[in-house]
């Protein structure tokens, strides 16, 4: 029986107390958590540390992680009971994308890179100007 792979997008924000070590360590836990259930990780954009606009848990900074996967619908509750037991996660919300919002992130993703390599590639050098004559006098 063939089950279908939806898109989801998850955000969740890291206790940022702890170091920069067991951030990248949770991270790549939670990813590796995916992979394992039989989900294909498409893209994960660590934000880095940011002020929260309200406190959390009586923090007021926390680590953004964005991802997007493919997975079966029967992972979402599993990954999220996951997610709801660390004390590090702050908070998590876990969203299944519609074609019109997948059509948008593809675009989006495509608009980045067209623009990260426009900013790679070298600006052509201006043309210059011939220097303007100058009278002298006598």
């Amino acid at each position: 029986m063939a089950t279908t792979q939806n898109t989801y997008e998850l955000t969740y924000i890291v206790n940022s107390v702890i170091s920069d070590e067991q951030v990248k360590d949770l991270v790549t836990r939670i990813t590796t958590y995916i992979s394992d259930a039989g989900g294909d990780i498409i893209e994960v954009d660590e934000w880095g540390a940011r002020r929260l606009s309200f406190p959390i848990q009586k923090k007021r900074n926390g680590y953004y992680v964005n991802m997007y996967f493919r997975s079966a619908g029967t992972l979402i509750p599993r990954l999220e009971r996951t997610l709801e037991i660390d004390d590090n996660i702050l908070r998590y919300m876990t969203l299944r994308l519609d074609a019109k919002m997948i059509r948008h992130y593809e675009e989006s993703k495509t608009r980045r890179a067209a623009e990260a390599k426009e900013a790679a590639a070298p600006a052509p050098a201006p043309e210059s100007a011939p220097e303007p004559a100058t009278e002298e006098t006598e």
